[in-house]
């Protein structure tokens, strides 16, 4: 079934790294982005919404990296798989995702379980894409593209599609080096010299290196294309199994035998380092670190490229704003930081970190190290360092976070690497 025909080749200016703003329309291809994820180890970020629907990066949420992947490669036919409290992230889909014209062939839409082979909710990765079979009949794409909504990292997906043809194969895994110490968190891939799969371990205790290096193994992003053909019918012989109905534990070590499966090697469409960054932040201490990199001097994931966009939703606020520069007193100032619209820093001070819309500083205040969400509010001389302050929190004045680990135990979530995590709208007492 695979040709060569659904994609035309590179502009020069593609291959020269000047991407466009706009794609057309890739024909016979369509995106499942799985969505469902409850995010138990990101708690308390995800007691009242989904893990692609977490705040990251100031202006952003998780899901929306994938999302601008997919439209800056031009794919415009996506299906969101979506369960675990999904009113946060539905509401942030239809405001700031709404810009597809169906009657142009392209969509994203937004899908709950819909119980259409059983009464079941989503059991796994692999379930989720098996109860939605019914939109793949309906609309026959040739080839699917199956995304994780929860990490961080820009690939052009037209690449990993040419990949997938030239070696007309029924399922290609993008893959990553990631260190040794890590990669048993993953999937890991061992690859034959033509980069077939030979096998595929889901968090091995041991990870294998890769070929030519001794400190990383080939770890699995998560990110697949399916001919359809073999997706229906490895997610149906799944379904008639008892298994946990995940691609990575199940479905992918099952297709090894009997189908054309190889890896696509991640290469960054603008990338300003050497190694491709992509970050699966599933834990409250890599979420922490992701958003760190953003603030760095010269970030390796960086928000300022405006040939790869990342696109959001705005919400309508003023600009941010900085008041008091007294000799020897107040002065409200920020460095090595993100600041989103309608922050107000009041006399306090913001070093490295990132700070959502609406947050409000006050004077004699410090802020260091730490990440606010949105309309977090810090006392007067308060101070707050390595911490996660979810949206709505109001910070008294003369409090004090992540300077005593102990007290801060009692009241807050505190990471495994002494991370505090204030949950949501919590109230001081």
């Amino acid at each position: 079934m695979p040709d060569d025909r659904p994609v035309a080749p590179l502009s020069a200016a593609a291959q020269a790294g000047e991407y466009p703003r706009v794609y057309p329309v890739l024909p016979k291809t369509c995106v499942m982005i799985l969505a469902g994820g409850q995010g138990e180890r990101l708690y308390p970020l995800t007691r009242d919404r989904a893990k692609p629907a977490v705040p990251f990066g100031g202006h952003y949420r998780i899901i929306d990296f994938v999302l601008s992947n997919c439209l800056n490669s031009g794919f415009r036919r996506m299906h969101v798989l979506t369960q675990y409290k999904s009113l946060s992230l539905d509401r942030h889909l239809h405001m700031g995702w709404s810009i597809f014209n169906r009657e142009l062939g392209e969509f994203l839409d937004i899908i709950p379980p819909q119980q259409r082979t059983s009464t079941r909710f989503y059991r796994g990765t692999a379930d989720a894409v098996f109860q939605n079979i019914y939109t793949l009949e309906r609309e026959r794409p040739e080839y699917v593209i199956v995304l994780m909504g929860d990490h961080i990292y820009r690939m052009d997906y037209r690449e990993l599609l040419r990949a997938h043809l030239a070696n007309k194969a029924d399922l290609t895994l993008a893959c990553v080096p990631l260190p040794l110490k890590l990669a048993s968190l993953t999937g890991v891939i061992e690859v034959a010299d033509d980069l077939r799969v030979v096998r595929f371990t889901e968090k091995p205790e041991a990870p294998p290196p890769m070929p030519g290096r001794t400190d990383a193994s080939l770890v699995s992003m998560g990110v697949y294309v399916f001919s359809t053909a073999a997706l229906v019918r490895l997610a149906c012989d799944d379904a008639r199994r008892e298994t946990s109905h995940d691609f990575g534990k199940d479905v992918i070590p099952g297709a090894l035998e009997g189908n054309r499966v190889f890896a696509y090697k991640f290469v960054e469409p603008t990338a300003l380092t050497q190694d491709p960054y992509w970050r699966d932040i599933g834990t409250i201490d890599a979420y922490y670190a992701a958003n760190m990199d953003l603030v760095a001097v010269t970030p390796r994931f960086s928000l300022y490229d405006e040939s790869w966009p990342v696109r959001t939703y705005h919400e309508q606020r003023p600009p941010a704003k900085f008041v008091f520069a007294e000799q020897g007193g107040r002065i409200g100032a920020a460095v090595n930081s993100i600041v989103a619209s309608g922050c107000i820093i009041s006399g306090g001070w913001v070093e490295h970190s990132v700070l959502s819309p609406g947050v409000h500083i006050h004077s004699y205040s410090k802020v260091v190290d730490s990440i606010l969400m949105e309309d977090v509010e810090v006392g007067r001389r308060a101070q707050v360092r390595r911490a996660i302050v979810d949206k709505g929190v109001k910070i008294p004045e003369d409090e004090q976070i992540g300077f005593d680990l102990e007290r801060d135990q009692k009241r807050f979530t505190v990471s495994p690497d002494g991370i505090v995590v204030v949950p949501k709208e919590m109230p001081f007492e």
